[in-house]
């Protein structure tokens, strides 16, 4: 949520500001302005709406400089208004400021330290800028220091100082914060996306952390004022592969992605001859996987369905009694967990703060934690003892696709590492990978049906309901087609085991309320084909995903997209694209906004 871009060098910044705030578009805003030292002042210019409103605003402006911060706004503390739009300047205009996260005690620290000072917005940011002018005597990056001293909450912050003209001051405290380290120039961003056009050295803050950046160097301090020495890493993506490529929206480009994306994920992490899999970052012995007993998967929205489609894995390879927690309630329940548990944070951005604060929980515990993430050194990244990174590459779509396939896959390797150790043989493991391996090609055979699928959804495209069903490890991807369809055109939508439709929900069905049902040949195929036999009764419409070859089906549905045959529990690699293609020519049908769905972001960086 939100987005901080900054850049301090001898370059005009504008250009790059407003380009990184596009790279950003995808955490989710709905205002977004910037802040550029320019001839002795601040140029300062917010608009509501999209950046292309901002873009608009700006034009006939003459807004030279060389520093300047900008930011994409989440509405959280008032509504969506310029007046509090970000940057947000303090009383006398000579300090600028955009924040990213919640500061929880703004109220207290008006009434404490800021009698007297003019507020023009009704943010908790505007309490942040006041705040940190109170302290101001010369040294902005002390008065960062000694302000967040009296601060109970999350930021990711960057801040000017019209006295101190070729300098940005950053801090992190739970809202993720990037420098990128250029040729006599720095970029700050909340993520790497803005900066990748320019440079793949970058260093990540961690909390409690503050940079002190002009043209010339870098340093960083703690909230302390104790200096710390960071190592500039190398980021592998580049700019090309954060774009659409062709593909109208960065969701079905990344729909599309899967099949490559799946195969960087699993290259160098499986022995086929001995039917094993190899996850170096578990960081753990033979011996000490051998002591885990349990294991916890943690995880929000798209992720957690992922875990759900893990648990299966888990339990029938590894023979691991596993449970999958919806991150933002675990800490609430006093969760057991000891020495002998192994708890997965699972997190696209390795930046969501109720998985983040749920492992920290697990941690305090005594579990041993592990990340599964995609953005290389993100907090959950580098607060785990190890983990996994899914290597899906950029996803700039808010609705996850790419990610969540790679997800289920990394899961699978995990259990299969633990099951070698236990009760998979050799030859179950080899046959295992075998049909992995298999499941790219397989996967570009059902994108090959993407219109097929569009002109089934342009069908449907009036329905205002929709019911998933699922059974067994199906039941996971019925819960993330129903999110996805939701999330990306508005449409009501649920999702069920099939065997919970007569125990209440069937009472909805209708010829108007549609049901997607995924009826692929396994061991609860006839358990399945009998529960859509039953919402067909009730005269409605009924859109399958079945196995190729299994004509039958046509008897009971109104529309079928076939997908190959696999083993069970690679099924929700294969059975999610229809459900994701679905939802996509669903939302183009109804003009959503296929890529940045209102209300939603990216990355939920507060709780």
């Amino acid at each position: 949520m939100c987005g901080i871009v900054g850049y301090v060098g001898k370059k005009q910044c504008l250009p790059i500001l407003i380009n990184g705030l596009r790279r950003l578009e995808y955490r989710g805003y709905d205002s977004a302005g910037v802040a550029i030292l320019s001839d002795g002042k601040f140029n300062r210019t917010r608009a509501v709406g999209k950046i292309d409103c901002l873009a608009d605003k700006l034009k006939g402006q003459t807004m030279s400089g060389t520093v300047g911060i900008a930011h994409t706004r989440w509405a959280t503390h008032g509504g969506v208004t310029e007046a509090n739009a970000h940057p947000h300047a303090a009383c006398d205009d000579n300090l600028v400021l955009a924040h990213n996260g919640i500061i929880e005690n703004y109220r207290e620290l008006k009434e404490k330290f800021l009698q007297g000072h003019e507020f023009k917005s009704e943010t908790d940011t505007e309490v942040l800028a006041h705040l940190i002018e109170a302290h101001y005597k010369g040294d902005l990056r002390l008065a960062v220091e000694q302000a967040l001293a009296h601060v109970h909450g999350t930021y990711g912050l960057v801040v000017m100082h019209m006295n101190e003209p070729e300098k940005i001051v950053a801090a992190r405290m739970g809202s993720p914060l990037v420098v990128g380290v250029g040729d006599g120039e720095y970029y700050i961003g909340s993520d790497t996306s803005p900066m990748l056009a320019h440079t793949k050295q970058v260093i990540f803050l961690d909390d409690g952390e503050v940079a002190e950046i002009t043209p010339d160097q870098l340093k960083m301090f703690t909230l302390q004022d104790e200096k710390v020495t960071k190592c500039v890493e190398n980021i592998e993506w580049d700019d090309e592969q954060a774009q659409k490529q062709g593909f109208p929206h960065f969701m079905l480009k990344e729909i599309f992605d899967q099949p490559r994306s799946l195969e960087d994920a699993l290259r160098g992490r499986y022995d086929l001859a001995e039917g094993e899999a190899h996850l170096g970052g578990l960081n753990m012995t033979p011996e000490q996987m051998r002591q885990v007993k349990r294991v916890v998967l943690l995880a929000c929205g798209t992720a957690y369905y992922a875990g759900l489609a893990g648990k299966y894995a888990f339990e029938r390879l590894a023979d691991l009694p596993t449970e999958v927690d919806v991150a933002s309630e675990f800490r609430y329940r006093d969760p057991i967990v000891d020495d002998r548990t192994l708890v997965f944070g699972i997190s696209q951005s390795g930046e969501t703060a109720d998985t983040l604060a749920a492992l920290r929980e697990a941690k305090r515990k005594g579990a041993q934690v592990r990340g599964i993430v995609n953005v290389i050194g993100s907090t959950i990244a580098r607060e785990t003892g190890g983990g996994t990174y899914i290597h899906a590459g950029p996803e700039l779509a808010v609705a996850s696709s790419k990610a969540y396939t790679n997800m289920v896959a990394i899961l699978l390797l995990y259990a299969l590492q633990f099951g070698r150790l236990k009760r998979v043989s050799a030859a179950t493991g080899k046959r295992l990978l075998d049909a992995l391996l298999e499941i790219p090609g397989k996967m570009k055979s059902i994108l090959e049906k993407s219109d097929e699928i569009k002109k089934i959804a342009e069908k449907y495209q009036g329905a205002r309901d929709f019911m998933f069903l699922g059974r067994g490890i199906n039941y996971p991807v019925a819960l993330e087609g129903s999110l996805k369809l939701k999330e990306i055109t508005y449409i009501h939508s649920e999702a069920y085991p099939g065997g919970e439709l007569k125990h209440g929900p069937i009472s909805m069905l209708s010829p108007e309320f549609p049901i997607f049902a995924l009826m692929t040949q396994n061991q609860l195929y006839d358990k399945m084909r009998s529960n859509v036999q039953e919402a067909r009764a009730r005269q409605a419409k009924v859109i399958l995903v079945a196995t190729e070859g299994d004509e039958s089906v046509k008897e009971i549905a109104d529309d079928v997209i076939f997908v190959p045959p696999t083993m069970e529990l690679l099924e929700p690699l294969l059975n999610t694209l229809p459900l994701q293609l679905f939802a996509y020519h669903m939302a183009v049908a109804l003009g959503c906004d296929v890529d940045r769905p209102r209300n939603l972001a990216k990355s939920v960086t507060v709780e």
